[in-house]
């Protein structure tokens, strides 16, 4: 029997497009979110699907949604304010839940304090779940299994390629820029510590071209060290910033200090809010029409020698989201997941489920 669907936040751009995904993948969601007039008119496009309204205001709104074993997918962010009643719900309804958030500090509060809960509800908890972070979590997992008992540091590497005009939508935007003024996180020298986003670059190639990225916390780090017990370092690096990212760089420290002054939380908001205002909702069309992603892991044993290297190439990042999401619901509903608790993409699935549904996706090796 396949379990429900429910998709929250499904009148947002990227909560749209994943809608449209579930469709085409012939699942039929509960659409839901806080607008009945805009998901009346989203239901009716996609063939008359049923709605339910919701809002993160009012959590026992949110958690009415689901019923024991439904599988829930959520695009509501910046997910570190408006994420919380989402995750609430599923630990407490024993659901799967899914998620297209791309914060570092969000993804490790799932796994450390809603993981636990997890487990003992029975619910299964899966952030991240689009570009930010499955290709690096499953180029990584490729790239440590070929690598076998040599891997000792593990980078990857996030790039674009195709890009014109507005390359994100308004709320990646404004997901992204709160973000640097939040703490940050490594794993390094065995274990999880702090760091500052943007601390380190790393220069990587793709496709005959040098790239330089940013680091930042991802799943990566929470994830994949638990699949190669030598490993020791792992670095997630985004060349997202063009131009930007040495001064993004260079400035790394000054964030860290900016976010321990008193107050700097609400001022950083209102900056990111004035910065969405500016900005349009969608990625222009340029980019969604010709945008490509392409990741890159590479792994070395611990003199430095690269022993492995995974190149991954997709779509452009939401369609990619949207249809990763889509596939993962999908499975979930059919199939099931691995177990309960806080998992990344590779433990939730299995390697070789996820490869073959990442390839049905367009995500395939280089």
């Amino acid at each position: 029997m396949t379990a429900r669907i429910v998709l929250f936040g499904a009148t947002g751009y990227t909560g749209a497009r994943t809608a449209e995904a579930l469709v085409e993948r012939g699942a039929r969601p509960v659409l839901a979110g806080r607008d009945p007039g805009r998901l009346a008119a989203l239901a009716g496009r996609l063939g008359g699907l049923e709605t339910a309204q919701a809002d993160v205001t009012d959590p026992a709104s949110v958690r009415s949604l689901l019923g024991s074993g439904d599988v829930l997918v959520t695009t509501v962010g910046p997910f570190l304010r408006l994420g919380r009643a989402a995750v609430d719900a599923a630990v407490e309804a024993g659901a799967v839940y899914l998620d297209s958030t791309g914060e570092p500090p969000f993804v490790r509060q799932v796994f450390e304090d809603d993981g636990p809960l997890a487990l003992a509800s029975g619910a299964t908890l899966v952030p991240a779940f689009g570009l930010d972070y499955v290709p690096g979590n499953l180029a990584g997992a490729l790239a440590l299994a070929e690598a076998g008992e040599c891997a000792h540091r593990l980078d990857v590497g996030y790039s674009m390629s195709g890009v014109s005009g507005q390359a994100f939508s308004r709320g990646t935007l404004v997901s992204a820029a709160g973000v640097l003024f939040e703490p940050g996180f490594r794993f390094t020298g065995g274990s999880l510590r702090p760091e500052t986003p943007g601390r380190h670059t790393w220069t990587f190639e793709v496709d005959g071209r040098r790239r330089t990225g940013l680091s930042v916390g991802g799943s990566e780090h929470l994830a994949l060290p638990g699949l190669a017990p030598t490993l020791r370092e792992v670095g997630v690096h985004l060349d997202w910033f063009g131009p930007m990212t040495t001064p993004a760089h260079l400035m790394s420290p000054v964030t860290g200090l900016v976010a321990r002054i008193p107050g700097s939380e609400q001022a950083v908001q209102r900056l990111v809010g004035a910065l969405g205002r500016r900005v349009g909702e969608a990625p222009s069309e340029a980019t969604v029409a010709r945008g490509r992603t392409h990741t890159v892991a590479e792994v070395q044993d611990a003199s430095g020698q690269v022993v492995s290297r995974v190149q991954l190439n997709g779509p452009e990042a939401y369609g990619f989201t949207a249809a990763m999401l889509a596939w993962g619901a999908t499975r979930a509903a059919s199939e099931g997941v691995t177990g309960p608790g806080a998992l990344g993409p590779v433990q939730a699935f299995g390697l070789d489920v996820l490869t073959a549904g990442a390839a049905e996706v367009g995500l395939v090796r280089a």
